[in-house]
């Protein structure tokens, strides 16, 4: 059950609120299952699909957000929009003028709907209020930035904010790659994405091979900067850096999977068991790695909980 990505948060002030305030906050934004006509639904789920919205393993939580869509290609509209445009031409006696075409789209999209296929997405949520961290399971922006907006719209006063460093994750990547020293307790893997910041975005990459630190030293004398790192933290998770603070590709090594407790059978137990774990492991990964980037920069103003309404 481990997240794949962490779109990484920080708690702008104390969280007080317990798995039931939540779950009271979340019921109001429930999933439902989207009508014939909808083209997209989205609300909260059950992490666990026994109808509780928060799942909470000694204060740790786990969110989901579900998200159904409708498959409804625009070759197709427009192959039967098409289509019909001929019909009717052939029946009035002239081409159909702008306002019509888009009246029959919208005509034949309604038509067609009820017959599209349905997909269902879930983008997972931790919340760790001891540590104040709160994570998205994306890898892109755009649907971190859903749920971030269905957060907002659940939970007011939600006084969370992006992860501030003292030194951006750019010119510290860098700076480890041209001096081979990564920080302490970490390693550099062999992957790097290397991109010159003129105008032509030169790009290097470096996937599964050998790092050359001559090579290296020489594209970054050239003005290449690192965009892209994998690294492994303290042998037991590996990951991938981006420039914008995104880690990625989150994956538990050897040493993490041997501390699964293997008595344990029952479905719920393991599961709580792997969440836990989860959720020290990656609590550790975070601090460590905000201290490698120079520490926590705080924001004027994070004292106080952020205006939701201007946040979303």
């Amino acid at each position: 059950m481990w997240f794949k990505n962490l779109q990484v948060h920080r708690f702008s002030a104390p969280w007080t609120l317990t798995a039931d305030d939540v779950e009271a906050c979340l019921a109001k934004h429930a999933f439902y299952p989207g009508t014939s006509l909808e083209m997209q639904t989205q609300g909260w789920a059950s992490p666990r699909d026994n109808g509780q919205l928060v799942h909470c393993v000694n204060r740790q939580m786990l969110l989901v957000l579900r998200t159904e869509k409708k498959l409804l290609p625009a070759t197709v509209v427009n192959q039967v929009t098409k289509a019909r445009a001929a019909e009717l031409e052939e029946q009035q006696g002239f081409k159909p003028g702008r306002k019509q075409l888009k009246e029959l789209k919208e005509q034949i999209t309604e038509e067609l709907l009820p017959r599209a296929f349905s997909i269902r997405r879930d983008t997972r949520v931790w919340i760790d209020p001891a540590n104040g961290w709160l994570a998205i399971d994306a890898a892109g922006t755009a649907k971190a930035d859903e749920v971030r907006g269905m957060l907002f719209k659940a939970i007011d006063p939600l006084p969370v904010a992006n992860l501030h460093v003292n030194q951006s994750p750019v010119t510290a990547m860098t700076e480890w790659l041209a001096t081979e020293t990564a920080p302490a307790g970490f390693t550099v893997d062999q992957e790097i994405e290397l991109q010159s910041s003129g105008e032509s975005k030169a790009t290097v990459r470096y996937v599964r091979h050998p790092l050359d630190p001559e090579d290296l030293r020489r594209h970054i004398a050239a003005g290449k900067r690192c965009t892209r790192l994998a690294m492994t933290w303290n042998d037991r998770v590996s990951f991938v850096l981006t420039e914008a603070l995104v880690i990625k590709r989150v994956n538990p090594l050897d040493v993490i999977k041997e501390q699964a407790d293997g008595t344990l059978h029952d479905e719920d137990e393991r599961f709580d068991a792997d969440f836990a774990l989860m959720a020290g492991e990656l609590a550790s990964l975070l601090t460590d790695l905000t201290d490698a980037l120079g520490g926590e920069r705080k924001a004027e103003g994070t004292e106080a909980p952020i205006d939701v309404r201007k946040a979303a």
